[in-house]
């Protein structure tokens, strides 16, 4: 998963507090054993020495080391019975004297090969998580509490149901797309009035995504534009290099409100940069937009206009300004 740089190193801070927690535990328990058994760290120091002893007679030059090598090998095994015949007669924990590590795959490396270890990943998760929650505010924006009765159920022509219908549909696409979401998963726009559960929608799209594993940039429209100019026109070249990075590269990009910047050159420049790569590199994207299809090509560009209306499922909200309400 393409996690952010900041998601990435905040999970990568938490291994390595995981592992030095882990090293200190594994010494205090040596440490308790070796106090109450003497004994033992006789034997690991005697065992130490002989792993040295059987490197140095292997790389002796000159002579057969083969006499050499078996006594030392000899002497090993003696030790090893001995420390495990202590050990089950004080009946020590298994494992008391060895270095556990923080994750069996990974050493507590946060890789396998070139992988991403299961461990870090879900630090990246949780990470991920509480950004989401940062972002988003209280945590209560899910499927299960989006309130359909909010909406007119009353009939309404130009739509060719009620708004309540209308909705209902909305909330079935949104939870379709997010507990299927995966790779080719395409592109939602959300097109509606202010405070028709545009946002909200949004944001249970990115909670459950996100609980799935897979990387998640929320952002608005003008925040998102702010980052492509400081990176670009920034006084500091070296701490905005790769801000915008994350908008190419995460799994789901939701960007929030777009309309609501102020639009130049620049900004059109950059959104057609986000949504072009990301259709070329088959990376899924919501955007939600109080513009109307047509205004988006009047704002913005005809080849944004065209990628946005020819590759986005369009979801069409109605209804009543909720926050009023």
């Amino acid at each position: 998963m393409a996690y952010s740089e900041q998601i990435l190193r905040r999970a990568r801070e938490r291994l390595e507090q995981a592992k030095a927690e882990r090293e200190r535990e594994n010494e205090a328990r040596r440490r308790d054993a070796y106090a109450r058994y003497p004994r033992l760290a006789e034997i690991d120091r005697e065992l130490r020495l002989t792993m040295t002893q059987l490197m140095a007679t292997a790389l002796r030059q000159g002579e057969d080391p083969a006499q050499a090598v078996a006594q030392i090998r000899e002497r090993n095994l003696a030790l090893q019975q001995e420390r495990d015949w202590i050990l089950d007669a004080a009946e020590l924990e298994e494992g008391c004297l060895d270095d556990v590590p923080v994750c069996e795959k990974c050493g507590g490396s946060g890789y396998v090969g070139s992988k991403m270890c299961s461990c870090l990943a879900e630090l990246c998760r949780q990470e991920q998580k509480k950004e989401l929650t940062s972002l988003l505010g209280s945590g209560r924006e899910t499927f299960d509490t989006f309130r359909l009765e909010v909406y007119p159920d009353a009939y309404d022509a130009a739509l060719g149901a009620s708004p309540r219908q209308l909705m209902r549909s909305n909330l079935r696409i949104c939870r379709r797309y997010a507990e299927g979401f995966g790779p080719g998963s395409g592109n939602l726009l959300f097109s509606g009035a202010t405070g028709l559960g545009k946002t909200f929608l949004s944001a249970c799209i990115a909670r459950q995504v996100a609980d799935q594993g897979f990387s998640v940039v929320y952002e608005t429209a003008g925040k998102l534009f702010a980052d492509f100019e400081a990176e670009k026109f920034g006084a500091s070249q070296e701490e905005n290099r790769g801000r915008t990075r994350k908008y190419m590269e995460c799994d789901l990009l939701i960007i929030d409100d777009l309309g609501t910047e102020m639009t130049t050159q620049f900004t059109i420049s950059a959104l057609y940069t986000v949504i072009n790569t990301r259709m070329m590199e088959n990376r899924a994207t919501v955007i939600s937009t109080n513009l109307a299809d047509t205004e988006i090509e009047g704002r913005y560009s005809p080849q944004i206009a065209s990628r946005i209306l020819g590759t986005f499922r369009l979801v069409q909200f109605a209804g009543d300004d909720i926050r009023r309400r």
